[in-house]
């Protein structure tokens, strides 16, 4: 298995405007591929920032008090990514199910979970009055709580962690906000390289049907903050359609193993375990 480092979040470089990602909707989208780049310039930065590696063998940041003794993380950081109402709370609970039959210990974790600010996220966002920038700092603090006190314990001790999104949707969602992109990267510049990213991806017309059959139209995840649309039906197909874009750009530079989220959920299952087993193996 590959070591654990710190991530470098340089966003990519933009492609010049050219095809628009809607070719990526109409083409079978194969286990391991990768997605285009987006074409909708200043989204995201136009070149890589510097970065700074961590491996699973040096010292690891304490948040609050400075370098921690080295010591090895032996578990395996396992990322689902995905725009919202895409299946990865279902895929991710199915995983957790597999890989605790083969006798792994799992821990699966996710966006607004911490001890530290979960709850006061989850009030916050029910209030409707975030700003794009409070938003923003509130998440990175719930990440770094999560990753300070329940990913790299678990790390340490063997588990295999499962997360439900990691800092790339964290960085889409601020950078769409208009948050300035060196600064979302310094923002999470701590954050540890997962040893694979998987981005389960559908197109918006896709979104927009799982989402009207199931929970109906969110506040946050229709972008209404942002005021993109006459309603909510219009506001989320565009701010989809920017997410979707970001973490296209994202995928290409971070090598993301994009996996058809449209199939059925057995063959997506299969496909995940086909993708995360010869990590297993070299555990």
């Amino acid at each position: 298995m590959g070591g654990c480092e710190l991530l470098d979040h340089g966003l990519p470089a933009l492609a010049t405007r050219g095809a628009s990602p809607a070719a990526f909707d109409e083409r079978c989208i194969r286990t391991g591929c990768v997605a285009p780049r987006s074409h909708i310039p200043d989204i995201l930065p136009r070149r890589a920032l510097p970065a700074r590696r961590l491996t699973r063998l040096d010292a690891t940041r304490d948040l609050h008090h400075g370098p921690l003794a080295a010591e090895p993380l032996k578990g395996t950081l396992i990322v689902v990514e995905g725009t919202d109402g895409v299946g990865r709370s279902t895929h991710i609970g199915l995983l957790k199910e597999w890989l605790e039959s083969g006798g792994h210990a799992v821990l699966d974790t996710g966006m607004a979970r911490s001890a530290l600010a979960g709850k006061g996220l989850k009030a916050a966002l029910e209030g409707h009055t975030l700003g794009g920038l409070t938003m923003s700092l509130f998440y990175a603090t719930d990440f770094a709580d999560r990753l300070e006190h329940e990913m790299i314990p678990a790390l340490r001790a063997g588990f295999v962690v499962l997360t439900d999104r990691y800092t790339y949707s964290l960085m889409a969602r601020a950078v769409v906000r208009g948050a300035d992109p060196e600064w979302v990267s310094g923002v999470y510049d701590f954050a540890l390289a997962p040893d694979i990213t998987i981005y389960l991806r559908a197109s918006v017309d896709e979104l927009v049907n799982r989402v009207v059959q199931t929970s109906g139209f969110n506040y946050w995840e229709s972008g209404m903050d942002l005021r993109l649309g006459q309603d909510m039906f219009d506001s989320f197909v565009e701010y989809q359609s920017r997410l979707l874009q970001a973490l296209d750009a994202m995928a290409v530079t971070h090598g993301f193993h994009v996996v058809d989220a449209t199939a059925s959920i057995e063959l997506v299952s299969e496909q995940l375990k086909a993708l995360i087993e010869p990590l297993l193996e070299r555990a």
